[in-house]
């Protein structure tokens, strides 16, 4: 199955101003996460989605392909989905979503969410990391519990699963999971998800992947080794994140790199 990456990249970030077009080993954020993604050799193609016409021209002097979307999507999805749904990339069949702020997004994860959708696991696929009981109480990270078979039954800021009784602390131990925020679709799930209006759920924990499993959306989950990653939304984020490139003696095409966002390093 043909797979099209969309990396979605909106310039006006409040929590860290131009954030796309901000300087990661010497280079645009942006441009460093499709180098990461291209490196993978997941997708067949890979295209940075953009509401800004300076996004555009640093990834087209770079060598990155880029397109101009729409400035009113509430969202990274609506933006991908309208990307997907261009007459141009009409030939992929599975479509996905990288976040534009994640230069250290693991392999596995991204090769594990495509995996789900070209299995037929799940129309929807995505990822989680085995994790320590620390991050149950940091609502900044997101949970997901899942099925047997490996299908999302929840996702939350909130600790789950909870534990009701010390005792059971060995029950609770390896059912921890951090969410790891990439993406696969099919095309029918993905236009399915944008035509969906926001639910309760979605709106009450500000997660949008709520909205298709409220709706009866199977999410499948495939869980890698611990050491979730996270995006760059602030300066320290990005401090540490320069720091850490800075460090690496190779490319960050690897599958296995030290993130400065896990739950064990993370001072936020």
């Amino acid at each position: 199955m043909t797979v099209l990456a969309v990396i979605p990249a909106r310039l006006g970030a409040q929590r860290l101003p131009r954030k796309p077009l901000r300087l990661l080993g010497g280079v645009p954020l942006i441009v460093r996460v499709a180098a990461r993604v291209t490196g993978m050799g997941v997708a067949h193609e890979c295209v940075v989605a953009t509401d800004s016409a300076e996004v555009l021209a640093v990834c087209t002097a770079a060598g990155v392909r880029a397109v101009l979307t729409r400035d009113d999507h509430p969202s990274g999805t609506d933006r991908v989905a309208e990307v997907a749904a261009r007459a141009e990339f009409a030939r992929f069949e599975v479509i996905l979503n990288v976040q534009g702020d994640e230069p250290f997004v693991r392999a596995d994860a991204v090769h594990g969410a495509v995996g789900v959708v070209r299995r037929g696991d799940a129309p929807l696929g995505t990822a989680a990391a085995h994790a320590s009981a620390d991050i149950l109480q940091r609502p900044d990270v997101v949970k997901v519990v899942c099925t047997d078979a490996g299908r999302a039954l929840y996702f939350s800021r909130a600790p789950i699963p909870f534990l009701r009784e010390a005792s059971d602390a060995s029950w609770q131990a390896p059912l921890v999971r951090q969410h790891i925020g990439v993406y696969a679709y099919t095309r029918d799930a993905l236009a399915r998800w944008v035509a969906l209006p926001p639910h309760p759920l979605e709106l009450t924990e500000r997660l949008e992947q709520l909205r298709p499993l409220a709706h009866g959306l199977s999410i499948g989950v495939a869980v890698v080794a611990a050491g979730g990653e996270g995006g760059i939304d602030t300066e320290d984020d990005l401090r540490r994140a320069d720091s850490l490139f800075a460090s690496l003696s190779n490319t960050i095409t690897g599958d296995a790199l030290p993130s400065p966002f896990s739950p064990s390093s993370s001072s936020r």
